[in-house]
């Protein structure tokens, strides 16, 4: 059996619990990108101040479910954050271990190309079994050399822009309000988008600005000033958002 499951990663799942009640309706007044529309999207639930809290796959269900693809370290925090947004409106919000994330770096077997960037590979979910091999090593490898930062450890407290959510199709600017919306927008319209999350070559990161480092494999992340950037240096998906307009 090749090793395809991302034991880093866990299913939120969220149900319906009556016949008139809406997830999808739910969840998009919450997130980034638009969740009524053509799935697996990727989104973000941010502060109010327009910064990361969390990132995550959004997956359709049936039954009128949704399934959320986190980090598992930041699952249980998720499905009580979502919990706090749903007040009286009937829908079941929880960690679904029976469920598992899976991927290959190729595309073209069955799964779903990653919404972010299509060089990321192919995801799927479906039900865990102890006989998956774990792919955790290789996808974070793979990640790492496209230049796409993921995770609270890496994205965390920085302003939703700044973590390339434009470039990696991460918010949707004509989908109505969520939280943090006015300053996401804001930036958007202003242009204003300082600094940018990059992967960078360990020897040459700025401990000042690094977000996160792995020296087993060479990189590192730094929150850098897109003044201080040379496009040259950086993965294709990424340069445009660096380059200034003539």
């Amino acid at each position: 059996m090749p090793a395809t499951r991302l034991f880093d990663r866990a299913i939120v799942r969220l149900s319906p619990q009556s016949d008139e009640e809406d997830v999808a309706s739910f969840l998009q007044g919450l997130v980034t990108n638009n969740v009524m529309g053509v799935l697996p999207a990727y989104a973000g639930l941010l502060s109010a101040q327009g910064k990361a809290m969390f990132d995550f796959i959004v997956w359709p269900a049936g039954g009128g479910e949704l399934l959320i693809d986190c980090e598992q370290d930041a699952a249980e925090e998720l499905a009580k954050r979502l919990s706090l947004y749903r007040l009286r409106r009937k829908i079941d919000i929880a960690v679904d271990p029976a469920v598992a994330v899976h991927w290959e770096a190729h595309s073209g077997d069955g799964g779903t190309p990653d919404p972010r960037l299509a060089g990321l590979g192919q995801r799927w979910v479906g039900t865990a079994s102890e006989e998956d091999q774990a792919a955790d090593t290789q996808w974070l490898a793979h990640r790492l050399s496209l230049g796409v930062p993921e995770g609270r450890a890496e994205l965390g407290d920085i302003l939703w822009l700044e973590t390339n959510a434009v470039e990696l199709n991460g918010v949707a600017f004509d989908k109505g309000c969520y939280i943090g919306q006015e300053n996401t927008a804001r930036m958007n319209w202003r242009q204003k988008v300082s600094r940018r999350l990059v992967v960078v070559p360990l020897e040459t990161s700025d401990e000042k600005r690094r977000r996160a480092a792995y020296p087993e494999l060479g990189y590192a992340i730094d929150h850098l000033r897109v003044a201080d950037l040379d496009p040259a240096t950086l993965p294709q998906w990424q340069r445009s958002a660096v380059i200034p307009a003539d």
